[in-house]
């Protein structure tokens, strides 16, 4: 795509599959970004890490591969959570409200450790973006939830790390939500500090809260868009599902 028409297609929405999420192409600092916007109440989203054989999906294609059995679809999908070698989760990771791994509140290097870090959640109440070190106060029956680090907004502030005149630039994703049923997955095109990526967020989808989810493995599903990322296997993703037409 000519890199020309970005400023002009952060105004233009594409519906995804006639579902209610849309697809959109802004800028940030000057930089492209693709952002999955999802309505919550009609959408089916959902956590994946393993198949019914307990191995880990680990691509966009093997979970399409077994929702296709049900007639059925993944509309879109993104990396959602760091994780280790062997692709289990760093952090906690609940699917279906069954806990895969346990919350860790541990002290580290490296991104996921640069406190504070997040989970991102849903409950039948919506959806949450909250600092671990909260996450024992939330009630009710959790659908899904994923650990990563750090928080990129809580509460409409920016990570206390973060610096203005950072130079590290990465590609980037990352998830905000402006209120519960509005949930933002987001993808740079060019690498992006965390600062600008954090103020992307604020500034230009208008969440409250924001989780860092990655950096160079960052992958998104957009088959609408003939888009499907190979470049690295994927520890937990997060998709939309749809029947297949």
């Amino acid at each position: 795509m000519d890199a020309r028409l970005w400023p002009l297609l952060a105004v233009l929405v594409w519906p995804a599959v006639a579902r209610a999420f849309e697809v959109t192409h802004r800028l940030a600092s000057g930089r492209r970004v693709t952002v999955i916007e999802i309505h919550l109440p009609q959408e089916q989203l959902q956590l994946f890490w393993k198949d019914d054989k307990q191995q880990p999906f680990k691509s966009f294609a093997a979970i399409n591969r077994s929702l296709a059995a049900s007639g059925r679809q993944l509309a879109c999908g993104m990396n959602a959570g760091m994780f280790h070698s062997d692709l289990s989760p760093v952090g906690l990771c609940i699917i279906n409200r069954k806990e895969f791994t346990p919350l860790n509140l541990k002290n580290g290097t490296g991104n996921f450790y640069l406190k504070p870090n997040g989970v991102l959640l849903l409950t039948t109440n919506g959806a949450q973006v909250l600092s671990s070190s909260r996450y024992p106060q939330v009630r009710g029956p959790v659908e899904f939830a994923t650990q990563s680090g750090p928080l990129l907004l809580e509460q409409g502030r920016t990570h206390p790390a973060f610096r203005a005149d950072s130079t590290s630039r990465y590609t980037r994703n990352g998830a905000g939500l402006a209120n519960s049923d509005a949930l933002f997955l987001a993808i740079t095109e060019e690498p992006i500090t965390l600062y600008e990526f954090a103020l992307f967020f604020r500034e230009v989808l208008r969440c409250t809260d924001a989780l860092y989810l990655d950096g160079a493995i960052s992958s998104v599903h957009l088959p609408a868009e003939g888009r499907s990322d190979t470049h690295s296997d994927l520890g937990p993703i997060l998709g939309i599902v749809t029947k297949r037409p």
